[in-house]
């Protein structure tokens, strides 16, 4: 049989304001993942491959704040700066916009609990393009971008990892290097930008 190299397709995860220094949620050092997201955004649209960018959204009240219980602060709600994508961030004007955690009783870590502008889930969208091998960065890597990539390797993709545009918060000593573990441990291979060509 021929060899059928894989269809890929960027995924940038939640790199919004509230997310990055000055926000409600910071991550540290949170913006230096868009400088690499930028130079992969303009790889990735000069070949002609798909990129999608997941986005909190969430309702002013939801069992996610701690104002209800939840865990965090109020962050990314819907239609506030907060919410809105790092200004640095140069998406592609045909990227595919997933948003997620519109539920107020949904946490929204994982991107494939989003839904694209024509409402399909992103394991459907990215279906639809073909794709069975997603590059993904962005924040947090403890949490939405765990979440995101072990949810793909559930769905069957091949996951590549962009390990110079991803940063976490370490919220308990370590969760960063137990979120990157169990990646790795799921099957997710990493790459950088000098080392991209190598596993694309």
């Amino acid at each position: 049989m021929p060899d059928v190299k894989p269809r890929s397709a960027l995924l940038v995860v939640d790199v919004q304001n509230d997310f990055c220094p000055g926000g409600s949620l910071p991550v540290e050092q949170g913006d230096a993942v868009v400088g690499p997201l930028n130079q992969y955004m303009a790889r990735f649209a000069a070949a002609g491959t798909p990129v999608f960018a997941s986005r909190d959204w969430h309702p002013p009240e939801t069992r996610h704040f701690r104002a209800q219980g939840g865990p965090w602060p109020s962050h990314c709600v819907r239609d506030t700066p907060g919410a809105e994508f790092h200004p640095d961030l140069r998406l592609p004007e045909d990227a595919s916009i997933v948003t997620k955690g519109t539920d107020p009783k949904d946490d929204g870590y994982s991107a494939f609990e989003g839904v694209d502008s024509d409402e399909r889930p992103l394991a459907e969208a990215l279906l639809a393009r073909g794709v069975d091998r997603l590059h993904v960065g962005g924040l947090a890597t403890d949490y939405c971008v765990r979440a995101s990539v072990l949810d793909a390797r559930r769905h069957g993709f091949d996951v590549v990892l962009l390990l110079d545009a991803i940063r976490g918060i370490d919220a308990r000593a370590g969760d960063v290097a137990r979120a990157l573990d169990e990646m790795l441990r799921a099957g997710v291979r990493t790459a950088t930008l000098d080392t991209l060509d190598e596993t694309a």
